[in-house]
């Protein structure tokens, strides 16, 4: 009996340790070298290094575009958090509201359709949407009469940054929304049932029934938009490139610029460090909240 037990035990390790290999050498290693480039100067087209520390961090901390590029994934992780979870959760309370499963499914198709369309696509898309002499959105202000809100919204520090926030929530949304349409799904009818019997209302039942009871999917929600929100790079490479003048400069636009653009390679090492660490720790931090507050039924 124990010679079989061991032997399903080593069964066991025979099918994980080629997993663990994998990470080992395509995740893990690769964050230790990273770590290790970013306390070099490297010029990566002649292969000089230099040892210089911890001067790459010195330095990306006194820059003010570092700065102001973390402020912008700040802004983009606390709009996603209210357009991507709770938006996204209180429209798909609103869909499984619907009596007809026919309507419900077709609402689920088209709040899904702009999920399915690439990020470069929607950037490009949304890109002649905010041209100010030709782009649907001046082009609409003019048609109802607020002509004076109509500006170049690319091209301006003061609305650029928010003109590609809002792009990427229209593209995330609808998949937002069709994760959340599947929890509440789960939900036993007869809690609804049991609501409705005691006279609680629609908007009672969704925070006393539907809200508590999606908790889990809210904070797996929560930990993937926010990660991703640090995680941003495709809009925003597409739409401005990082301009005006680095207003809209995200961490993974400026680890970029500062690798390949401005050859410095330890800058860029260490910015993807500095990413790493934020992901981790807000990553690490929900799920300790999640796994606290865990949902039975």
């Amino acid at each position: 009996m124990l010679v079989r037990t061991m032997c399903r035990r080593a069964l066991g390790l025979a099918w994980v340790i080629p997993a663990l290999v994998m990470l080992a050498v395509f995740v893990y290693l690769p964050l230790v070298q990273n770590f290790g480039f970013s306390t070099l100067t490297w010029d990566i087209y002649s292969g000089d290094q230099e040892y210089v520390g911890l001067e790459n961090y010195r330095r990306l901390f006194d820059d003010p575009v570092f700065w102001s590029s973390f402020a912008n994934n700040l802004w983009y992780a606390v709009l996603s958090i209210v357009f991507q979870v709770f938006g996204a959760l209180l429209l798909a309370a609103l869909v499984e509201n619907v009596r007809r499963e026919r309507w419900q499914r077709a609402l689920r198709a088209v709040y899904f359709i702009p999920a399915a369309i690439s990020l470069t696509v929607a950037g490009l898309l949304f890109y002649f949407v905010y041209e100010p002499n030709i782009g649907l959105l001046n082009h609409m202000l003019d048609a109802i009469g607020l002509r004076e809100f109509a500006q170049p919204w690319l091209g301006q520090e003061s609305t650029a940054m928010f003109a590609v926030i809002a792009m990427s929530q229209w593209q995330g949304f609808g998949y937002c929304t069709l994760l959340f349409a599947v929890a509440i799904q789960r939900i036993p009818a007869e809690l609804y049932e049991a609501a409705a019997l005691d006279g609680v209302g629609p908007v009672r039942r969704f925070f006393q029934v539907t809200l508590p009871l999606v908790r889990e999917m809210t904070g797996l929600m929560m930990m993937v938009t926010v990660s991703g929100a640090f995680q941003v790079f495709n809009e925003v490479m597409v739409m401005t490139s990082g301009g005006p003048n680095n207003s809209t400069q995200v961490l993974g636009t400026w680890l970029y610029r500062n690798g390949f653009v401005r050859n410095d390679f330890g800058s860029a090492a260490a910015i993807g460090t500095v990413l790493f660490v934020i992901t981790l720790t807000i990553a690490m931090a929900q799920l300790w909240i999640t796994r606290r507050k865990r949902v039975e039924w």
